[in-house]
């Protein structure tokens, strides 16, 4: 019996490894994608001054949500060693990677004490997502996970993973734990939040979950109670954003994340396997933290999707982790302790069930497996298997032989999102800005620039109103070039046609 038991652990222990090792592989090359470009920009701007950094996308004096305790460590990293940014977001990566996979263990833990849960539970949470391929900072799919490891929201995410290791232990020891315990854990729920918002959301409906799940004693409500203001006069003093004003923040983001509410089948259908686990859990007991998890989850981005805040789509972790976690404990627990399941004439039930997830688990893995071509060249790869490769973005460090730090460079949406990462500024962010009141303005003059026709006269008064030194567009012939007129000239060429121009003063 013990050997039997014993081989899955080792399969699902070694797969476990195998993935965690490609992983690291991948924050060796660091794929170019999404955010990237936002997050080394503030750790640009904090290598510069820890005090009062600016704006990371843009020349102003604004706070900005991306300044959390994580970036501060991050910059002060920079500052001290002399590395480069990318080289900081690496080590920063290897430490989200190792908070990430060492919190799903402990917390995992608190569900099972079979000896493959964890490996499996992590096996379940990178794979069973669904077979339409997307990536989104926040959410936990092999892919995704490759292009976001050195984003906040993966050290967000595993701080989350111990918090609720920490807070289930605390909530069974109930009022024996000290008092230290209980503001450590505020002070650790702060930090989610600050260090990403919409990852430390997803921490709260789990901690909630976890809590009510316990049905505690009033002594313990009242310790968790002076937690959570522990954490809300972290919140409240943080000095680099003001984290309160964020819940008036709409409007640009809640259309940034109407893509959320598509395809959600597509991307979904193999959580479905943890929807049935759920479902036993719950039969099995009414006040499992889990299904707690799940409902709660489930209730934020069903409100969020019928209200048109799309932004609380971002709250999908909550759903999916606790439907992915319980499959992977799901598999072990009617494996190693069957119980009605090892009964004669439910034991083929059994079998179906542990056939069922690895199955998923496989076509999970196949849709994902795009994901080996971040490190191994796409020409040695298998056709079938290069045909899921995504090409990762270029950036834009050809133009950094000419273009300085603090330097303006006049951009469009998509080269604005990567050329701060190198210490310049755009005159538009890139991404929605609530902090910055002229966003607007800022992006009309873009618009204004770079319309066809536009006049000498309205592109120089731009120019001296931003201190713009540069401008990157596609060159002439590509239509983006064309018609910029006498005031700029051509000094380098990049990928894609682009050409980076030098403002002619």
């Amino acid at each position: 019996m013990r050997g039997a038991l014993r081989r899955p652990s080792v399969v699902a222990q070694v797969s476990a490894v195998l993935v965690v090792v490609l992983l690291l592989l991948v924050i060796a090359r660091l794929p170019w994608a999404g955010d990237l470009g936002m997050h080394a920009a503030t750790v640009q701007r904090l290598r510069h001054d820890l005090v009062d950094p600016g704006n990371p996308l843009v020349d102003a004096d604004t706070p900005s949500p991306y300044y959390s305790p994580w970036m501060l460590v991050l910059g002060c990293v920079a500052r001290v060693t002399g590395f480069s940014v990318f080289v900081v977001l690496r080590i920063g990566a290897v430490v989200a990677l190792g908070l990430f996979v060492s919190g799903v263990w402990r917390y995992v833990r608190t569900l099972s004490g079979h000896p493959a849960a964890p490996a499996l539970s992590l096996l379940c949470l990178v794979f069973l997502w669904g077979t339409s391929l997307f990536t989104w900072s926040g959410f936990l799919g092999l892919n995704s996970l490759a292009l976001t490891v050195s984003y906040p929201s993966v050290f967000a995410l595993g701080l989350a993973f111990h918090f609720w290791a920490w807070l289930a232990g605390a909530v069974r020891a109930g009022s024996v734990r000290g008092w230290g315990v209980w503001v450590g854990l505020g002070v650790l729920w702060a930090a989610i939040l600050l260090c990403h918002q919409f990852s430390g959301v997803v921490a709260s409906l789990g901690a909630l979950a976890t809590v009510v799940a316990a049905r505690v004693g009033g002594a313990v409500w009242w310790r968790l109670g002076v937690g959570a203001l522990v954490g809300v006069g972290v919140l409240w003093v943080w000095p680099y954003y003001d984290f309160f004003a964020l819940v008036g923040a709409g409007g640009d983001l809640e259309a940034v994340h109407r893509g959320l509410y598509r395809d959600l089948v597509g991307r979904y259908w193999l959580v479905s396997v943890g929807a049935v686990a759920l479902a036993v859990r719950w039969w099995r007991d009414r006040w499992d933290p889990l299904v707690l998890f799940f409902v709660l989850g489930v209730v934020v981005v069903g409100v969020g999707g019928v209200s048109g805040h799309y932004s609380w789509g971002r709250a999908v972790p909550a759903v999916v982790i606790p439907a992915q976690i319980a499959a992977g404990v799901g598999v072990v627990e009617v494996w190693g302790r069957p119980g009605w399941l090892g009964r004669p004439g439910w034991r083929g039930l059994r079998g179906v069930w542990v056939g069922v997830v690895c199955g998923a688990l496989v076509v999970g893995g196949w849709t994902q497996v795009g994901t080996v071509g971040y490190v191994v060249p796409r020409g040695v790869l298998p056709g079938v298997v290069a045909a899921k490769y995504r090409v990762p973005w270029v950036g834009y460090h050809w133009v950094t032989p000419w273009v300085e730090y603090g330097d303006v460079v006049m951009a469009r949406t998509f080269a604005a999102r990567q050329i701060p990462a190198y210490g310049a500024y755009t005159v538009a962010p890139g991404y929605p800005d609530f902090f910055l009141p002229d966003e607007g303005r800022r992006g009309e003059a873009v618009r204004r620039y770079f319309a066809v026709g536009a006049s000498e006269g309205v592109r120089r008064g731009i120019v001296r109103a931003y201190g713009v030194r540069w401008v990157v567009d596609r060159g002439e012939g590509d239509g983006g070039g064309r018609g910029l007129g006498s005031g700029v000239r051509v000094v380098a060429r990049g990928p894609g046609g682009q050409v980076l121009y030098e403002v002619v003063r």
